[in-house]
């Protein structure tokens, strides 16, 4: 990218300042720190960086341009300038009918897209009156039972007008077809739906454990989800394959990066393996990132996550279609990065990490309630989150331009040393026998848990700072003002599920969900007979389980 004879002469010039202008400073004064790092066991800072540190850069190779290959810079050719980012808040909690009233507050202060927070229960296939369901419900978010829970979450929200996200994993086929039924009955085209369905349990196995099915069995299920959506509902994005999670647990970016990106490969690997096409359905995979408080980190790691996703398409998979090369992803700020001392400075928090996302070129962002380290987010506190997003689009000036810290020599620096920490760390899931076997065999949760030590280890030690818990700390109570889930509310939901079970027709439910477990007993797609037992009204609880007969729960080992 440069000149030698000039870099020649920056060299020369480098080595001056060292001895003439740096070293009696440093001499009389020191530095802060010995050494200086993006984050636990990141990438090292140096103190100066220069044309040196790219001089091996190839521009239009590199970094390109916007809607172009590598996509190093974005995958739309005006990114934030043609179209802002999707303003998503994540939200549920409670009953449908609470949590209807949640979004049309959030739609009427302006939020652009729903994204929905499902319980516990409801994310582990369980009805809301299952045994293992008791004291859960609606508590982690909203619970959803049947088609009628469903048809309240979107009261007076046309379907055809919003684009929503659904973080569900091991029953994600289910919650899809209820979305799906929901059209039907608004009369909205399937092909005009919009939305991602997370549908990522790869994830599941290594950060967060929910999970119900073996992973060859779980694999199945999400290929059939991208071959229905391929057909019925292309503007639907059937996976959101998420290193958030991966992230909270404790990995660093360039881990969060690289196991994100190496799930990927093995959801294209298995639709390939199961006849597809991969610039038939890869165009629908999405990606849902973290970010963290450095920004410079975080802008690097999803620079190089895209320019990796694009060699990794083309040179494994050989796919063809531009669409199918290109990274897009939401990205929700760091929960785990949220203090329960002093809690407005997490207002401070979520702000630099959603400007590193707006930076970095997220297509949609979820910015947390400074309150979520103590329960779920009051009403004035996702209003504050959401008012964050709309000042960052609206004041601040950082979507004006295109990848405006391109060119950086940090950035690009930092940018080239993300991707090649990552593809080494994938180069090793490879020898391990990919990422299933690296998971199966645990060998990738406890790269997590090593980190996440190290870094508890050095806030404990106070070697890293975290204002108000052990640095600046004061004594006061955190903030009471909390918003709590009635305790009514269970009763409320099992209440309704009496009614629907009273009032559907039990033939035709016991037909449908029979249908299903011939088509799960064979090779038929699943995801249509798993749409007409949602319209019969069958029960999260009683499709999962039908699933359960088949194919078993899975109980990893602990090699």
């Amino acid at each position: 990218m440069f000149d030698p004879d000039e870099l020649e002469r920056i060299r020369d010039a480098k080595a001056e300042w060292e001895e003439e202008t740096l070293s009696p400073t440093l001499s009389r004064f020191g530095e802060r720190e010995e050494e200086f790092t993006t984050d636990t066991r990141g990438q090292s800072v140096k103190r100066l960086y220069t044309p040196e540190d790219v001089a091996d850069h190839d521009y239009l190779a590199d970094e390109g341009f916007p809607g172009e290959e590598p996509y190093t810079r974005g995958v739309y050719p005006t990114m934030h300038r043609g179209r802002l980012w999707t303003m998503r808040q994540y939200a549920g909690f409670g009953t449908a009918e609470e949590t209807n009233e949640r979004y049309h507050y959030l739609i009427d202060n302006g939020q652009t897209g729903l994204s929905v927070a499902f319980d516990l229960p409801t994310q582990m296939g369980y009805d809301s009156d299952a045994e293992m369901a008791a004291g859960e419900v609606g508590k982690s978010g909203v619970a959803i039972d049947s088609l009628r829970d469903m048809e309240t979450l979107f009261d007076g929200i046309p379907l055809d007008e919003v684009s929503t996200s659904m973080t569900i994993n091991a029953p994600a086929s289910v919650l899809l077809a209820m979305y799906v039924a929901v059209g039907d009955q608004q009369g909205v085209p399937r092909e005009e739906l919009r939305g991602t369905v997370q549908n990522d349990i790869m994830k599941e196995y290594i950060a967060r454990n929910l999970y119900i099915y073996p992973p060859e069995e779980s694999m199945r299920i999400i290929t059939d989800v991208f071959e229905f959506c391929a057909a019925e509902t292309p503007k639907f994005n059937t996976i959101s394959i998420s290193g958030y999670h991966i992230r909270e647990a404790g990995s660093t970016a360039a881990q969060e990066v690289a196991f994100t990106l190496a799930n990927g490969i093995e959801y294209v690997q298995a639709a390939l393996d199961a006849g597809q096409d991969v610039d038939e359905f890869a165009p629908q995979l999405s990606f849902f990132f973290n970010a963290h408080n450095n920004v410079f980190e975080e802008v690097a790691k999803f620079r190089a996550a895209r320019r990796m996703w694009a060699k990794i398409m083309e040179d494994r998979f050989g796919a063809e279609n531009p669409k199918s090369k290109q990274l897009k992803f939401h990205t929700q700020t760091g929960g785990s990065t949220l203090t329960a001392q002093q809690v407005e400075n997490n207002v401070v928090r979520v702000a630099y990490q959603a400007m590193a996302a707006v930076l970095g070129g997220t297509q949609s962002l979820h910015t947390n309630g400074k309150d979520e380290a103590l329960s779920l987010p009051t009403e004035k506190s996702v209003r504050t989150a959401l008012r964050t997003q709309q000042i960052l689009a609206h004041e601040s000036g950082v979507a004006d331009t295109i990848d405006p810290l391109a060119g950086s020599y940090y950035v690009e620096s930092l940018t080239d040393e993300v991707e090649a920490e990552a593809f080494d760390i994938i180069e090793e899931i490879d020898d391990r026998g990919g990422m299933l076997e690296a998971v199966k065999s645990q060998w990738v949760q406890r790269q997590i848990q090593d980190v996440a030590y190290e870094r508890q280890r050095e806030i404990e030690e106070g070697e890293r700072i975290i204002v108000g818990v052990n640095e600046f700390r004061t004594d006061e109570d955190p903030d009471a003002d909390v918003q709590e889930v009635d305790e009514e509310d269970e009763a409320r939901q099992l209440d309704r599920l009496d009614e629907v079970r009273a009032e559907r027709d039990d033939e035709a439910v016991d037909a449908t969900l029979e249908a299903l477990r011939t088509a799960a007993n064979g090779d038929d797609n699943l995801v249509p007979y798993i749409v007409e037992a949602v319209k019969a009204y069958a029960t999260v609880g009683e499709i999962s389980n039908v699933l359960r007969e088949v194919f078993g729960e899975y109980h990893p080992s602990h090699a």
